[in-house]
C-alpha cells in the first residue's frame, strides 16, 4: 500500500520513497528481497513435500493434512510472485545450485492453472476447522482461490467459489470494525487466514506504524489526503457533493466511522494521554516538520496500533489478517458486477459491510448501473481494506494505476494564523507510474546475472 495512492513513505530519502517516484531499478533491496523471501518459502515447501513420505507413521490423515497445508502456502507464495514479477520459474521440487541457475520463467497462465488446481485439491483434503489456531483450513484454501480467480479476471469461477465460502456459514463479519484489529477480535469469525504472533517469542512491531509521539514511533508510511478524502459522510455522500454537510473547519466529523478507526486524525486521543495534533506550528511532537520522523502529511496509521502495546511497542503480538470474510463479500460482489449479473445478492454483500453496527452507513440502493456499481465496489475495497496490502494489486489488475497513483502527495488541510486554508503538500515530490513498465517489477539484477535464461521484463 505504501507504493500506491493511499500511503506515502514518510522518510523522503528512503528506498520506498524512490519507488513511489518511479525512480527504482532491478538493484533495489525490495525488488530482491521479495523474490528471495518468496522463493525461500517455496524451497522450504518443496523440501517438506519431497521428504514427508519418509516419515514412518500410521497416521496418514495427519500427513495428508500437513501436506495440503504446505501446498496451499506454496500456491499463496506463487500468487504473490506473479502479481509482482509476471512470468516466474514454477519450481516444484528442491533444486541444486546448478539446477537453480538453469531454470526458465514459466508463463503466468500456466502458474494460474497450477494455483487453481492446487487450491482445489487441497480444499478437498483440509478440514473446515483446525484445533490449532492459525492453521490453514478448507475455507482458507478456497478464499485464496477466490482471490486468485478474481485477479485472473475469471469472474464466473471467482463468484462461484466466493459464494461457496459464503454458503458454508462458517464465517461472518465481526460486529465492530473498530475492534477488528485489536486483540479481543483475534481468531474471530471474520478471520479466514492470518499470520499469528506471540509476544517475546515471535513478535512484530505494528505499534510503531503510529504517531511519532507514541514512544518515538517511526511513521514509516503515512496516509494521504487521497485516502482520507475518500471516506464518505455519515449520510453516504462524498465530501465534495453539494449538500453533504462537510465542514472544512471540522473535516473529520460526521464521516464514515472507518476513517477514525483506521487513521489518526487531528483531535484523536493518543495512548499516551495526549491529543493528536500534527498541525504546523502546534509545537507537539507530532507537528509536521518538527522532525523527519513525525508524519509529513498530518495523518498516521491507526489500524493494528493498539493501546495494549504502548508499554512495549516493539514486542507486539497482534495477529496480521491475510484474508477475512469482508474481502470474500467484496470479491463476490465485484465478480458478479463484472459479469453484469447484478441481483440482490450483490447489494447484500456490499451493504453487509457498510452496515456493521459501528459503521452503519446508508445502504447502497438498488437500480445502479454496472458502471456505478463498479465504482462503488472499488471504493469499498479502498476504504474497507486500507493498509491490508490489497491496493497495489487492485490498481494493477484494474489497469488504473497510471491514473490513480501519479501526482503530488498531499495531506491535511489546516488554517494558518491568517485564517487561510492550507493543504500540506510535499514540495517537489511526485508519485509516478509508467504504464509501459510499472505494471510489473523488474527481475532482480542478481537473478538475471546468475541465470542467463532470464529475459528482463519490458521497460527495465
Amino acid at each position: 500500500d505504501g507504493l500506491t495512492d493511499i500511503l506515502h513513505a514518510n522518510i523522503q530519502f528512503s528506498e520506498a520513497a524512490s519507488m513511489e517516484r518511479g525512480d527504482f531499478n532491478s538493484l533495489f533491496t525490495m525488488i530482491q528481497s521479495e523474490w528471495t523471501n518468496h522463493y525461500a518459502g517455496i524451497r522450504a515447501a518443496n523440501t517438506f513435500l519431497a521428504n514427508v513420505g519418509n516419515v514412518v507413521t500410521t497416521n496418514t490423515a495427519l500427513i495428508d493434512r500437513l501436506t495440503a497445508e504446505v501446498r496451499v502456502i506454496r500456491a499463496y507464495l506463487y500468487l504473490k510472485l506473479i502479481m509482482l514479477y509476471g512470468d516466474v520459474p514454477l519450481v516444484l521440487e528442491p533444486l541444486t545450485i546448478s539446477e537453480g541457475q538453469d531454470v526458465t520463467r514459466t508463463p503466468v497462465a500456466d502458474i494460474w492453472d497450477f494455483i487453481d488446481t492446487e487450491l482445489d485439491q487441497c480444499a478437498n483434503i483440509l478440514p473446515e476447522t483446525q484445533s490449532e489456531k492459525g492453521r490453514i483450513t478448507k475455507g482458507a484454501a478456497l478464499a485464496i482461490k477466490a482471490r486468485a480467480l478474481l485477479y485472473q479476471g475469471n469472474y464466473s469461477e471467482a463468484a462461484t467459489i466466493a459464494n461457496t465460502i459464503i454458503t458454508m456459514n462458517k464465517y461472518s463479519l465481526y460486529p465492530k470494525y473498530g475492534e477488528l484489529f485489536d486483540y479481543p477480535a483475534e481468531n474471530c469469525s471474520e478471520v479466514i487466514l492470518d499470520k499469528q504472533f506471540i509476544k517475546d517469542v515471535y513478535k512484530n512491531n505494528a505499534f510503531l506504524l503510529g504517531p511519532y509521539s507514541h514512544k518515538n514511533s517511526g511513521s514509516a508510511y503515512v496516509p494521504t489526503k487521497r485516502l482520507v478524502d475518500a471516506y464518505e459522510m455519515r449520510n453516504g455522500m462524498g465530501i465534495n457533493e453539494v449538500g453533504s454537510g462537510f465542514d472544512r473547519d471540522n473535516p473529520y466529523e460526521n464521516r464514515d466511522p472507518r476513517l477514525k478507526f483506521s487513521v489518526f486524525v487531528k483531535g484523536a486521543q493518543l495512548y499516551n494521554g495526549e491529543i493528536y495534533d500534527p498541525t504546523p506550528g502546534s509545537g507537539t511532537r507530532d507537528e509536521i516538520g518538527g522532525t523527519y520522523l513525525a508524519t509529513s502529511l498530518g495523518y498516521n496509521i491507526k489500524k493494528y496500533v493498539n493501546e495494549e502495546d504502548f508499554g512495549d511497542p516493539s514486542n507486539c503480538a497482534i495477529n496480521v489478517i491475510l484474508i477475512r470474510y469482508a474481502e470474500i463479500l467484496l470479491n463476490y460482489a465485484e465478480a458478479k458486477i463484472e459479469l453484469n449479473q447484478i441481483d440482490q445478492s450483490v447489494y447484500d454483500a456490499i451493504n453487509a459491510i457498510r452496515g456493521r453496527s459501528d459503521v452503519n452507513l446508508p445502504p447502497v440502493e438498488t437500480g445502479k448501473t454496472q458502471s456505478e456499481l463498479r465504482d462503488i465496489v472499488r471504493h469499498e475495497r479502498m476504504i474497507e481494506l486500507a493498509f491490508e496490502g490489497h491496493r497495489l494489486f487492485d490498481l494493477r489488475r484494474w489497469k488504473t494505476a497510471e491514473t490513480e497513483i501519479p501526482g503530488y502527495v498531499e495531506g491535511m488541510t489546516y488554517k494558518n494564523p491568517e485564517e487561510e486554508y492550507i493543504t500540506v503538500k510535499i514540495d517537489g515530490f511526485l508519485k509516478a507510474f509508467d504504464k509501459n513498465k510499472h505494471y510489473l517489477w523488474p527481475l532482480p539484477k542478481k537473478e538475471t546475472d546468475l541465470n542467463t535464461n532470464f529475459q528482463q521484463n519490458p521497460g527495465w
